[in-house]
């Protein structure tokens, strides 16, 4: 690539800010922002893509399309993960992921939950002088958080937990890599699980982790545990997590993440007592896009330097 050729395209699924902080960067490459309803259809000279959620690419084509940029040498999508991104998308270019880009917004996410869990929030809160009361709360010191999955955004849940005293454990599916300081590691999924009065998945989904929490997972939790999903519904057995829910093993579920999205409108998650559901807004923050586009413009420089890009994607 060179910055001094004007065929070049950068292709974007988001909007006109966006195109202005692109061409500030890039003023010798064309900028072109592609309707989000139809993501897969770029203009035919695009050199890098910086895609839209995978949502916009629910009604793709099972295949390469026709007309596809047959330049298009590089995709940037914004989330650490993949899975739901077309199959032909992934094995026809370099692919790298937006892994950091949203961790810090995640974690706070996860801990507001658990606070929120621990502080009977908002249910401590009152409106009437009738409901003047003491309300038995829950602490987070000395309590046990355990991570499913310690990556960026694990990383960073576990930081905050720590600076309340909380003890940290966590499963890890590299052995090699070392944990964060002050994190035990899990030796196995079932001493997670027994071991945690908070659970928090942050591992991504793939054949191996779709539906590790199911009945079998449920039935070795302490009894009572919250559950907190922040990564993928697919991790989740939603109807083992119904079954324990009702059965007291799981103590409550906070869940960002389902599956599908969204939820069908008679699903019984909807309005059950002890389940929080929010629709997937746990990665929002006013300067998301803004994180994003930076990285966009780190690997794209790294194209044309031709360096390695980051967070490069590997489906294996």
């Amino acid at each position: 690539m060179s910055g001094a050729n004007p065929r070049h395209v950068i292709a974007h699924h988001f909007d006109a800010r966006i195109t202005g902080l692109l061409r500030e960067r890039w003023p010798d490459f064309a900028v072109v922002e592609v309707d989000a309803a139809r993501a897969w259809r770029l203009p035919p000279e695009t050199s890098a893509l910086l895609s839209g959620p995978s949502r916009v690419w629910a009604g793709a084509p099972p295949h390469l399309p026709d007309n596809w940029p047959r330049g298009l040498r590089w995709v940037q999508i914004p989330g650490a993960g993949a899975d739901a991104y077309p199959k032909w998308l992934l094995d026809h270019h370099v692919v790298t992921t937006g892994r950091g880009v949203n961790s810090v917004a995640i974690a706070e996410f996860a801990m507001a939950s658990v606070l929120a869990h621990a502080k009977r929030l908002p249910a401590a809160w009152i409106k009437r002088h009738e409901d003047w009361r003491t309300v038995q709360l829950d602490t987070l010191a000395g309590r046990v958080l355990g991570l499913l999955g310690i990556g960026s955004v694990g990383s960073e849940i576990a930081r905050r937990a720590l600076a309340f005293d909380m003890r940290v454990i966590a499963l890890r599916r590299s052995v090699e890599r070392p944990m964060p300081d002050g994190v035990v590691r899990a030796s196995s999924l079932d001493e997670l699980l027994s071991a945690a009065d908070h659970l928090v998945l942050a591992a991504p989904h793939t054949p191996n982790t779709r539906h590790i929490i199911d009945r079998a997972a449920i039935g070795k939790m302490k009894p009572g545990l919250h559950l907190v999903n922040v990564a993928r519904g697919g991790l989740v057995d939603q109807d083992a997590l119904l079954a324990g829910l009702e059965n007291g093993q799981v103590g409550a579920a906070s869940l960002d993440v389902t599956e599908p999205e969204p939820l069908p409108a008679s699903h019984p998650l909807y309005g059950h007592p002890r389940v929080r559901l929010s629709p997937h807004v746990a990665w929002n923050s006013p300067d998301t896009l803004d994180r994003l586009v930076h990285k966009f413009n780190d690997n794209l420089t790294r194209l044309i330097d031709r360096q390695p890009l980051i967070d490069v994607f590997n489906a294996a």
